[in-house]
Order: C-alpha cells, then sequence, then structure tokens
C-alpha cells in the first residue's frame, strides 16, 4: 500500500533540497526522519514535515505496520520562479530569479 504527501510551492530552490533528499532515499520511515532532524541544512527541516505527512497519511489508511515503511520514492521538481529586477550600473537592471520546488514523497511498506 503506497502513502503520498506533496508541499508545494516551497521557497527552496529544488538543487538545495535535491542534496537534502538524496538522504533518506530509501531508508525506513523512523531512519529518516532521525536523518533529517539533526542535518543542519534548511531544506531537511521541510522535507521532515512532508515524510512525517506522508507517515500520517499510511496510519489514517489503517492496516499499516508503521515499521514496515520505507521511502520509496522521493522527488524534487521546479517551481514557477519569482522574477526581480536588481539595478545594475550604468542604468542597466540585472533579473533575480527566485526559485520554489514541489516535493513528492512516496511510502511503502515492505516485508521485514
Amino acid at each position: 500500500m503506497v502513502s503520498k504527501a506533496y508541499a508545494r510551492y516551497i521557497r527552496i530552490a529544488p538543487r538545495k533540497l535535491r542534496v537534502v533528499i538524496n538522504l533518506v532515499r530509501g531508508k525506513k520511515v523512523e531512519d529518516a526522519l532521525n536523518i533529517l532532524k539533526f542535518t543542519p541544512r534548511a531544506g531537511a527541516k521541510v522535507v521532515g514535515k512532508v515524510v512525517a505527512s506522508a507517515l500520517a497519511n499510511a496510519t489514517q489508511k489503517g492496516d499499516v505496520d508503521v515499521d514496515t515503511l520505507v521511502v520509496e520514492n522521493i522527488q524534487v521538481d521546479e517551481g514557477p520562479a519569482l522574477k526581480r529586477y536588481l539595478p545594475r550600473a550604468m542604468g542597466r537592471a540585472t533579473r533575480i530569479r527566485k526559485k520554489s520546488s514541489h516535493i513528492t514523497v512516496e511510502l511503502e511498506q515492505r516485508s521485514k
């Protein structure tokens, strides 16, 4: 049984979040939450919340053993970027793209 959770329009660049999600891909949920709790990156807190949400979704479904849940699929997609402009020398302007991310987490039950 697959349990999913999504976080959309997160104001952290996907490149920074992919470093964090690679730490927990394929791990047990309990281990993944512990890793994310002690990872000193800004994205770790957000990813931890999404994994915890997927865990809560799995427990609401019923007959699921929490100890056998594994982070089967976790991915970060690029969301829309906020476009801003910064004034530069000689009347020019530079575009600044403030990127956002969409996080998808799927938990699956595996036998011990």
